[in-house]
Order: structure tokens, then C-alpha cells, then sequence
């Protein structure tokens, strides 16, 4: 499975996708890219004339990247054409450090804490473009084919 038949796989569009390019995968972790656009609807309020991308969308970059193309990634032998994973995010814990601008690209690492009865939980970072922590947690969710 390559990494443009994962995002094709990814249950979100525009303006809700949050991933470019996947760079890395295995069976221990992936490594994801998104730069987001100067545009994104969110920016319009958050703040104002100092636009910072929200926490909440952050969280969601991680999530998609870290947890749900990790996910289809391990779950590559079990599915088909027809058969669409579905997932559930069922917990997530982020520390944030620095701040993440319009139009920034950042990398996404995830680290396989544990995978088993259809569950995984991660270890997730985002980087900046100068490699520099901007977050990182746990992420857990459910997994199905």
C-alpha cells in the first residue's frame, strides 16, 4: 500500500483533510507531512489580525496522520475496494508548546504504543519546518475493516 492509496482510503475532504504526503510506515509507526493553507476557514477567528492555527485542528493534523493512516496502514491485508475501515477516536491527550502559523508545514510522528483487539494507541509529535516540538501526546482509537 502506498501512501496515496492511504489518503484515497482517509474518510475526510477538503476542507477537513489534514495530510499531504506520508513519507514513512511500518508496522511500528508512520510519518506524515501537511502544510497548512494561509485560507483555512478556521484562521478567520482565531485570532484576530495574529491568525494561529487552533489546538483543536492541531490535534486533528495529529490524529489523521498519527492515528487514522497509521491505522489503515496496519489494517492494509484486510481491505478492499469495498470494504472502507471505519475508525474512532476514543481518547487523546496533547501538550502544546509553540504555536503553528498560516501557511507552516509540519511533520506528524507516530510511535506505536500498542495495537491489539482492534484498539491503537500512539505517541504522536508535531514538528514545525524548523524541526522544533510544537506538541505531542497519546492518542487512542478503535479500528475496524
Amino acid at each position: 500500500m502506498t501512501s496515496k492509496d492511504i489518503i484515497n482510503v482517509l474518510p475526510y475532504q477538503e476542507p477537513f483533510l489534514f495530510v499531504d504526503d506520508i513519507t514513512t510506515m511500518s508496522s511500528e509507526g508512520i510519518t506524515g507531512h501537511y502544510t497548512f493553507k494561509k485560507e483555512a476557514y478556521f484562521y478567520k477567528g482565531h485570532f484576530k489580525n495574529n491568525p494561529i492555527t487552533p489546538g483543536v485542528i492541531l490535534t486533528e493534523c495529529m490524529a489523521q496522520i498519527g492515528l487514522v493512516c497509521f491505522g489503515i496502514f496496519l489494517l492494509k491485508d484486510e481491505l478492499s475496494e469495498n470494504n472502507q475501515p471505519q475508525i474512532a477516536l476514543t481518547s487523546s491527550q496533547v501538550d502544546f508548546f509553540l504555536p503553528v502559523f498560516p501557511g507552516e508545514k509540519v511533520t506528524v510522528v507516530s510511535e506505536k504504543e500498542v495495537f491489539r483487539f482492534n484498539k491503537l494507541k500512539c505517541n504522536v509529535k508535531l514538528l514545525n519546518s524548523k524541526a522544533e516540538l510544537v506538541c505531542r501526546g497519546k492518542i487512542s482509537g478503535m479500528l475496524a475493516s
